[in-house]
């Protein structure tokens, strides 16, 4: 099964610009720009940024109020089955569908060498939730307050917002959903078997703790990495067998255990109750034969005195 990643991340005022150069291996991360960067592209950008998506998030770090959000980023594992330009076409396609030209955005596809030596695909899709209008304003009107009444006056409208944690979770659980709609017919497109789910382990009923993230020094260390691939390969050794459900099994082994207990407390109980009767006939039998004696002795000693 391709690998299941999808998280959504929230910038600050004063982030935006840093972390647009990271997702485009620019500046201070020039030199894993040949050694990762798959792909990169930029879409519905005011005019004055069309050219230069940098001068954008440059604007928003600037004028973006001081305790608002200056992007959002979804942030999504790509099945390492298709191809590159499959892959793209994959991550377009949920691009239009999510954002399609309301709001601007940068995405850049990073390709690393995963833990197991094959490839690490995923994108990053970085966009600002300000409403594209068609009017033209220049940076620092376009990130001031929208004006309801006169909204040439006024910023760009900021839509998703005032959301409480419930609806933000719920939308979460949805998106994940349709980016795995959205995967699995690529997916079947390509011809591949292969297919994502995006539910937790619990919700498919497989008992497993989710895989924890590394640190950069901890993917480093020899030793953890070869406890992490011998538990994948574990995983895969599952699947591949098709060993089914484990936990039922158990389950099932448990459950014919103790009915096999409960055969063996009965067997005990019976023998128990059979030692019991056998003792009580053999006192009655003991009983029996003593009170005959005694019968026998009276008649015989009635016999001698006549």
């Amino acid at each position: 099964m391709a690998i299941a990643r999808l998280s959504v991340k929230v910038g600050k005022v004063g982030k935006a610009l840093a972390h647009a150069e990271y997702i485009e291996r620019e500046e201070k991360y020039a030199l894993k720009k040949n050694q990762d960067l798959e792909y990169s592209e930029a879409g519905n950008m005011p005019r004055w940024a069309e050219e230069n998506p940098k001068l954008f998030w440059q604007a928003a770090d600037l004028y973006e109020r001081k305790n608002g959000s200056t992007y959002r980023e979804f942030e999504i594992a790509l099945p390492r089955e298709l191809s590159p330009e499959q892959r793209i076409e994959l991550i377009q396609d949920f691009i239009d569908q999510e954002i399609g030209t309301k709001y601007p955005y940068q995405l850049a596809i990073h390709n690393p060498k995963a833990m197991d030596g094959l490839e690490q695909p995923h994108a990053h899709v970085m966009f600002n939730e300000r409403l594209q209008d068609g009017i033209e304003r220049d940076p620092e009107q376009y990130f001031k307050r929208y004006n309801s009444k006169v909204p040439e006056k006024g910023g760009a409208k900021k839509d998703n917002t005032g959301k409480d944690y419930k609806t933000r979770k719920d939308e979460i659980k949805d998106l994940r959903q349709r980016w795995e709609d959205m995967s699995n017919l690529h997916l079947e497109r390509a011809g591949l078997d292969t297919r994502i789910d995006m539910r937790s382990y619990k919700d498919q009923g497989i008992e497993k703790e989710p895989e924890k993230k590394l640190l950069p020094s901890q993917a480093k260390d020899p030793t953890i990495r070869d406890a992490l691939m011998q538990s994948r390969q574990a995983d895969r050794l599952v699947q591949q067998y098709d060993l089914g459900d484990l936990s039922q099994d158990l389950e099932q082994l448990q459950l014919g255990k103790s009915l096999a207990q409960d055969i063996e407390q009965g067997k005990a109980e019976v023998k128990a109750n059979f030692e019991q009767f056998k003792a009580q006939a053999l006192q009655q039998l003991r009983e029996q034969q003593k009170l005959e004696q005694e019968q026998a002795k009276l008649k015989s000693s009635r016999g001698m005195e006549r």
